[in-house]
């Protein structure tokens, strides 16, 4: 740890924060986590070092205050799909401008911000194309005192992933084979570990200051082998069929305007292009390594363990 000692986390309650809090907490940082329900995080505030804020992000005033006299800022907030209640360009562009207007007016020193490997004005999809836009604004918006790092992750996966346990979810329902949408689109999943490693690491790096780094595990993968290797990690002995382009399309049309939107349109549009890396980056550990541990029965016992820890 060097000059910067407290960092904000806007998004420090998901998948990708509580590691990446317990990370910085490890490295001796002080670390501010800011919730609209901090109540529901208390195990997450015993770690020393955090404290936890109650703040909506996208109340300005509140966020203004949450993020007062710290020295730099992560953005992690992002969604995956648009509903009634979130926006996308609201979350992924309006957010990240207003941010770097505080920031600039707080004299805080630092940000980080997680975009999507893809992300970009001309993408496929309003995901891509929102993550796209906030990112650049981030970077174009930003200067003076105030550094900005962007990271532009291919899907990640680790313990407490809306990723593979999405999938392991769905085998476990399905009385059949599981027919995949987009089977054959390619993708290099990333350790949520070496994430939130490369984001410490670049904390007080110059060299990664108005870098946009991208994210990238050591293997590619197609789709339909990461449902099969699910399967196989989760012992569930089910068939994955890959749907053509056009069967593809219609599924995601039909779940799309389901409840719980399992797979939209925009989500079938961000599959066209593949998510893999032009070139080789740090991140190491491989979907073999990790998955196994909390995809598995051990890793099945040890959320009941922490449920049991929870409710007791």
């Amino acid at each position: 740890m060097g000059s910067l000692s407290t960092i904000g986390i806007l998004g420090g309650t998901g998948f990708v924060g509580t590691h990446l809090t317990a990370h910085l907490v490890k490295e001796g940082y002080r670390v501010r986590v800011l919730s609209r329900r901090p109540h529901r995080y208390r195990n997450l505030g015993l770690l020393t070092g955090v404290e936890l804020v109650e703040c909506d992000v996208f109340n300005l005033k509140q966020l203004r205050l949450s993020i007062k006299g710290c020295d730099a800022v992560i953005n992690l907030v992002g969604i995956l799909n648009q509903t009634r209640h979130q926006n996308l360009r609201r979350t992924h562009v309006a957010l990240p401008g207003k941010l770097v207007e505080i920031c600039k007016q707080q004299k805080i020193r630092r940000l980080l911000h997680v975009s999507a490997l893809n992300a970009g004005s001309a993408a496929t999809s309003e995901y891509l194309r929102s993550k796209g836009d906030g990112e650049n604004l981030i970077h174009t918006s930003s200067g003076g005192d105030l550094k900005v790092t962007s990271f532009r992750p291919s899907v990640i996966f680790g313990p407490g992933d809306s990723f593979l346990n999405r999938f392991a979810g769905v085998l476990k329902l399905l009385p059949g084979p599981l027919p995949l949408a987009c089977a054959k689109s390619r993708l290099a999943p990333v350790y949520v570990g070496d994430v939130v490693k490369s984001m410490v690491d670049a904390l007080e790096d110059p060299d990664t200051f108005g870098a946009r780094i991208e994210l990238c595990g050591p293997f590619e993968y197609t789709l339909q082998e990461l449902v099969e290797l699910t399967a196989r990690y989760t012992q569930q002995n089910k068939k994955v069929i890959g749907l053509p382009r056009w069967l593809s399309y219609f599924q995601a049309t039909i779940l799309g305007i389901l409840p719980g939107k399992l797979f939209t349109l925009d989500n079938y549009r961000s599959m066209q292009t593949d998510s893999v890396c032009k070139n080789k980056t740090s991140c190491p550990t491989s979907i073999e390594v990790i998955a196994p541990e909390y995809l598995g029965a051990a890793g099945h016992e040890a959320k009941m363990q922490r449920f049991r820890e929870n409710h007791s």
